[in-house]
């Protein structure tokens, strides 16, 4: 009888948290294209045009999907990143710094990356965290 493998729990959190943060842009995206009432309403308070949701609904759903894809999930942190840092230099160019979106954005970018780190050993070479 062969041997399991014993089981990756770093890894098992890894891919919990990704998976978080692929519901939270895919959640966000469908907010952007099927409830338009909601998406203007928060566009406008960060000085956005309400006409732009759509683009930014495929924005969001392009960068979760390549990030939920392992072979392109580098090229999609990168580009989660990028378009979460938007929104926060949105909100902090209101001076709502602090403010309940802008942390959501940290955390999920902190948590892109953190499950990202976790599920793939690739990046242990590239950001050598030592304890």
């Amino acid at each position: 009888m062969a041997k399991r493998a014993k089981p990756d729990h770093l890894s098992w959190i890894g891919h919990s948290a990704s998976a978080l943060v692929i519901a939270a842009l895919l959640m966000d995206a469908a907010v952007q294209f099927f409830v338009p009432s909601l998406a203007s309403g928060m566009l406008r308070e960060v000085g956005f045009a309400p006409a732009i949701a759509p683009v930014l609904g495929t924005i969001m759903a392009i960068c979760a999907l390549l990030y939920a894809i392992p072979a392109t999930a580098f090229l999609g942190a990168i580009l989660v990143t990028g378009f979460l840092g938007g929104a926060i230099c949105a909100h902090v160019r209101l001076g709502e710094i602090g403010s309940p979106p802008e942390l959501l954005s940290l955390l999920l970018g902190l948590l892109a990356w953190g499950g990202l780190y976790l599920r793939d050993r690739r990046l242990h070479s590239l950001l050598p965290i030592h304890q």
